[in-house]
């Protein structure tokens, strides 16, 4: 082993002793790691899985690289127990011996053979035309953490998709048959209701998955950025996430058609309740509409449409949908006759309000025109021949039909500035008007 010359300055006794130490530590750190790799459960699930995809390719590379980190370990024990072997002839080690120990410690002493690579099947040799390998105790170390690294990290990856989706999967594909079997129970089945053909859609997409996850688990991985350690990432759940989500809306969807069955006898006749209403508002300001044009002249009635004859036959078919108990077809249509109900009546209700917005002018003005003759009266004035005259001017246009409510405003404004006037005489000087009814006023 010593023809070539040991690399560099020949080491002495205590350099061989402490990197002898330090040599056997590493071997047993090495050899417990490989013993835990063999061990463990994600690399016994890989070589027993039927594998597609992402995960069929990579365990191949890192397969071989296990059998070749057992060559490479071989190897490097060989070697270890060579230099010890030589160390432990003497007490005290020959100049020749300590040149062996120095090439077998730190030259590239160690010869992997090209068949052994080429039986593992990694990237080693392959290309390169060699027939075998040579390494020094050092490099093969970090040949053996390279592979150690990348082994590991395929199968800690795989154990971690396998750990997480499938077990999930699981119960979901249970919570989605406990659903199925509650939509079937009221109606909501594949081709009649949009929920049903959800949940026929999440129970392929699931069974999909499921297979997928088991052949190929690396296809939903998602190595962590920035991290080179092994098994650095988490399991992509994008698809179990997204469906998780729709059964949660079709089991929402479901519960809706549930609380319909619960209460729909009383939806149907609050329904019925607040539709009476609106027609008798809609009766109401027909006749309102009659008496406004009889009663006030020169105005501008709006005209009162019939009710709705469209929300009475979808109210019919309801009941009929009850009757059935086809509550899945019964809840969307109850969600929206109750909305145009509430939106007849409202329209209802202006109609009335605008048929009757004369009538209201009307009941302002006389009540102005009372209160002013009140006003009057408090301050002694009801007697005033003039102020008579402009009240009774403005009563008989608004006690009198047809009434034209512009000429009756004006005689009340008229009225009142008459009413201001005596209640608040000015001195003449002052240019303002002056008392007509003389000192003794």
């Amino acid at each position: 082993m010593g023809v070539t010359g040991p690399p560099g300055p020949v080491m002495d006794r205590d350099e061989v002793d402490r990197a002898l130490a330090r040599l056997g530590a590493e071997h047993e750190a090495i050899e417990t790691s490989l013993l835990a790799l063999q061990d463990h459960a994600g690399r016994r699930l890989l070589e027993g899985a039927e594998l597609t995809g992402t995960t069929k390719e990579r365990w191949s590379t890192a397969d071989a690289s296990i059998t070749l980190l057992w060559a490479y370990f071989d190897a490097y024990t060989d070697a270890l127990r060579s230099a010890r072997d030589i160390r432990s002839r003497r007490r005290w080690s020959s100049r020749e011996d300590l040149v062996d120990l120095t090439e077998l410690l730190r030259g590239a002493s160690i010869t992997v053979a090209g068949s052994a690579t080429a039986a593992a099947n990694a990237p080693t040799l392959a290309g390169t035309g060699k027939l075998s390998e040579r390494f020094s105790l050092v490099a093969l170390v970090d040949r053996m953490n390279e592979l150690y690294a990348s082994s590991l990290d395929t199968v800690v990856a795989a154990d971690a998709v396998w750990s997480a989706l499938p077990a999930r999967i699981d119960l979901l594909a249970a919570e989605l048959q406990r659903t199925r079997q509650l939509a079937h129970s009221v109606g909501v089945r594949p081709g009649e209701h949009p929920a049903g053909d959800d949940l026929e859609r999440i129970t392929r997409t699931l069974s999909t998955l499921r297979q997928q996850v088991v052949s190929d688990p690396l296809a939903f991985w998602t190595p962590a950025k920035g991290s080179s350690a092994p098994g650095g990432g988490r399991p992509d759940t994008t698809t179990y996430d997204r469906e998780a989500r729709a059964l949660e809306d079709v089991r929402r969807e479901i519960d809706a058609v549930l609380t319909v069955r619960q209460d729909a006898e009383a939806r149907l006749v609050r329904l019925r309740d607040v539709l009476s209403r609106a027609d008798r508002t809609l009766a109401e300001a027909r006749s309102a509409r009659g008496e406004v044009l009889a009663k006030i002249a020169a105005s501008e009635v709006p005209a009162v449409s019939g009710p709705p004859t469209a929300l009475q036959e979808q109210l019919a078919m309801a009941a009929e949908y009850r009757r059935h108990a086809q509550w899945h077809r019964l809840s969307p249509l109850l969600e929206a006759l109750e909305e145009k109900a509430e939106d007849e009546l409202l329209r209802a209700r202006d109609s009335l309000t605008a048929v009757t917005a004369p009538l209201a002018v009307r009941a302002e003005l006389r009540g102005r025109l009372d209160a002013y003759k009140a006003k009057v009266a408090r301050h002694g004035l009801a007697e005033d021949p003039f102020l008579i005259e402009r009240y009774d001017a403005a009563r008989r246009m608004l006690w009198s039909a047809p009434c034209d409510l512009r000429v009756a405003g004006e005689a009340v404004l008229r009225y009142q500035r008459a009413a201001a006037d005596l209640l608040s005489p000015r001195v003449p000087e002052q240019g303002g008007p002056t008392d007509r009814r003389g000192p003794h006023a």
